[in-house]
């Protein structure tokens, strides 16, 4: 979870995710999560930056060969 993603909108400081947003987010991720354990997996949540928060797991882990993301589009005004 990107801390970034839960501070006020750059015009008037609305709110990025309001409460029902959180909520269907944490649920959601709560809900993949045993779904992946019935199977046999798991699923690692972190708070932070991602370019901080992917860096400390990849150093953690040693192993990693790749590395794949999503860059999310970003509302030009």
């Amino acid at each position: 979870f990107d801390p970034r993603h839960y501070l006020g909108t750059h015009c008037y400081s609305l709110p990025k995710t309001g409460p029902h947003r959180l909520r269907f987010l944490l649920e959601s991720v709560k809900d993949l999560r045993e779904t992946l354990k019935k199977k046999g997996s798991t699923l690692v949540v972190r708070k932070g930056k991602p370019e901080d928060v992917v860096r400390d797991l990849i150093t953690q882990l040693g192993s990693v060969t790749a590395v794949v993301f999503h860059e999310e589009v970003r509302e030009v005004l």
